[in-house]
């Protein structure tokens, strides 16, 4: 709807003076005769004194804003005040007695030369063009007073072409010529400021757009007018009107900005503007580092800016008002700014509640992003422990802070306490601190989380294993590969017999102690114990880490296993004794079973072999096979078994009794 106005009134200020043109040529009855020569020269010298001022203050902004367009523009007002002057001080009875030849010529020169000016200001020049238009400034602005003055001499001294006495009938020939195309420069050239304020709204650009218009029906008008006639008076309204248009448009302005810096920005090259708001922008972000700076200092940001404003407003030309704006945006820009940054932060806590760590490090992750994120404020995060809210620093809850609770599964769990020294926080600030706690809520979940899980998880396999699955979850799939391991069997030598004279809970009660210090002493070494069948344990080295002495590490615990498990049965002279087998070979290792339970393990003969191995050594010893005393060479002290035949072997194999280890 305002849009519509706008072209309504812009509508009417073109369509009533040509309409009002067009009824004095069809109905010359209308055109009446009024000579009065003192009017003449008050309207005239208002319009060309209006258009002067129009001019300068054109020609100051052009050379502020180093602009082409401003510059050719301001010869359009420079032309025809010039000429409009020579026209007024002309009239004949006023200041000269006779006619005189300028005054009937003046106007449509004057008027036609600011067409061409008009027309040239509405190309969009580039850079180069735009430079070489900027430097010959002073050349231009001269041009406008050359003429004058060569125009006046000419006139005065009734020089040819002005030499003889005016027609009365005003001109004709060759000015009409001048007045037509004049009126065609002002009209294309409306067009295109036309074209660009459709893309870049602005008063003052309408109002030039519109004058343009004005002067072209003007000038037209200067072609049908007689002189002293309606028509005649016509012209001269037409001009005021269009200088009247545009000054009041620029003191609308004016008073919006209260400066007169910015005025005809809406006239100027793109290129212009575009350097325009590269300045404005850099004027913005030295007031949001200005505030900053200010804010790090104590300062508030609600304070005057004092000297930042006072250079901000050299630098650039702006008005106090401009500068309380810009103030405000800066604030409003600096407050986005630290909101995304702590947006960035939270995203970051949000990052982290993902990852499996301990409770401790992530909470100490969160309470550096939370004092990352708000630089000034005090912060403490503290834990329900028990029945009791345990901060980190061992003190009590600050009754002066605030707190934001943390909620795991709907109970508290801990609080985070934010301190302010010297103020509140705001709403936008206090929302984004619940949504740290409740970042913060969610580590503490998963951490607790992953603890249980973790230690259901390792406790079901051995740690290495756990380890390797939690580092690279793909190597949970079924199948394996084919490795040179070493591997660890051993069981209870007289289990059956013992679990038969045994109450249940007595044989689970000394597996499971056997089971305590055999196990660590196997991990001590490096081993992985993949399984427990019953009274048997089966260990395995080299996987699924690498190790290149796996044969010693094997040979280690076996000992190590014998050893405490002596250790241990001395309270328990009736309790079985294990036996050892250690054999060294290549496996097919990785994970066996199905989909939905599967176990790591190796198979293959070097498996079988030390099975077979552990059934041949005697209770409290320790058999290797030949592959594991190779490996060991001098560091074994051994007593050989000889040649033995073993189950599923077509072939004797050799063995030895490990005694020890250099």
């Amino acid at each position: 709807m305002v849009s519509k106005v706008k072209v309504l009134l812009w509508l009417g200020h073109v369509a009533l003076p040509a309409l009002g043109l067009w009824l004095l040529v069809s109905r010359p009855e209308l055109d009446t005769d009024y000579e009065h020569h003192g009017t003449h020269f008050w309207l005239v010298l208002t319009t060309a004194a209006l258009a002067m001022a129009l001019g300068v203050m054109l020609f100051r902004a052009a050379r502020m804003r180093r602009d082409a367009r401003l510059i050719l523009v301001s010869l359009v007002f420079q032309f025809s005040a010039g000429f409009l002057g020579l026209h007024a001080l002309a009239t004949p009875g006023v200041i000269l007695l006779t006619p005189n030849a300028g005054f009937v010529y003046s106007v449509p020169v004057g008027l036609g030369l600011g067409g061409a000016a008009a027309l040239a200001s509405s190309v969009e020049f580039g850079p180069a063009a735009a430079a070489r238009l900027h430097r010959s400034a002073w050349m231009l602005s001269a041009l406008p007073t050359l003429l004058l003055v060569t125009w006046a001499v000419v006139s005065m001294a009734q020089l040819p072409p002005l030499h003889h006495a005016p027609d009365p009938t005003e001109a004709r020939g060759p000015l009409v010529g001048v007045a037509f195309v004049g009126s065609a420069c002002y009209l294309a050239a409306a067009f295109r400021y036309g074209r660009q304020y459709a893309r870049r709204r602005g008063v003052v650009l309408l109002s030039v757009l519109t004058a343009f218009v004005l002067l072209a029906e003007a000038l037209f008008a200067v072609g049908f007018s007689r002189s002293w006639h309606t028509s005649w008076w016509e012209w001269h309204v037409l001009m005021l009107a269009a200088f009247v248009l545009i000054s009041s448009s620029a003191h609308l302005q004016f008073r919006r900005e209260g400066s007169a810096l910015g005025l005809f920005d809406s006239v100027t090259l793109h290129q212009t503007m575009a350097g325009l708001e590269r300045d404005y922008t850099r004027a913005l972000n030295e007031m949001v580092d200005a505030l900053q700076a200010r804010a790090e200092g104590g300062v508030a940001s609600t304070e005057p800016l004092g000297a930042v404003g006072a250079r901000l407003s050299k630098r650039f030309g702006l008005t106090e008002r401009q500068v309380a704006v810009l103030q405000q945006g800066a604030y409003a820009l600096g407050s986005e700014r630290e909101q995304v940054r702590r947006l960035g932060l939270l995203a970051v806590i949000g990052e982290r509640s993902n990852v499996i760590r301990g409770e401790k490090d992530l909470l100490d992750d969160v309470l550096h992003l939370v004092s990352q994120a708000f630089e000034r404020d005090r912060f403490r995060l503290g834990l329900v422990r028990g029945h009791e809210l345990v901060f980190s620093d061992g003190g009590p809850a600050d009754p002066r802070s605030l707190g934001f609770p943390l909620v795991v599964k709907g109970s508290r769990a801990g609080m985070l306490e934010a301190h302010r020294v010297g103020g509140r926080f705001s709403d936008t600030e206090l929302a984004m601190l619940r949504s740290f706690a409740d970042r913060t809520s969610v580590m503490v979940e998963n951490a607790r989380l992953y603890q249980q899980i973790d230690g259901l998880f390792r406790s079901y396999m051995s740690p290495t294993v756990a380890t390797a699955l939690i580092a690279d979850p793909s190597q949970a799939g079924l199948g394996g590969r084919i490795a040179e391991v070493s591997v660890l069997m051993a069981d209870l030598s007289g289990f059956t017999p013992f679990s038969e004279s045994a109450t249940p809970e007595a044989v689970v009660h000394m597996l499971n102690t056997y089971y305590g210090v055999i196990v660590p002493a196997i991990l001590d070494c490096g081993g992985t114990v993949v399984q427990f069948v019953g009274d048997a344990v089966m260990a395995l080295f080299n996987a699924p880490t690498h190790q290149p002495d796996h044969a010693l590490r094997a040979a280690a615990a076996g000992l190590a296993l014998q050893r405490v498990v002596a250790e241990t049965a001395v309270p328990h002279p009736g309790w079985p004794r294990f036996r050892v087998g250690v054999n060294t070979g290549p496996a097919l290792v990785g994970n066996i079973g199905a989909q939905q339970m599967r176990n790591y393990t190796a198979i293959g003969d070097t498996t079988n072999l030390a099975a077979r191995l552990e059934s041949l050594a005697e209770p409290g010893t320790v058999v290797i096979g030949s592959p594991t005393y190779a490996h060991l060479g001098s560091r074994a002290q051994v007593r050989s078994r000889g040649t033995v035949t073993v189950r599923g072997r077509s072939e004797p194999v050799t063995c030895y009794v490990l005694d020890g280890l250099r």
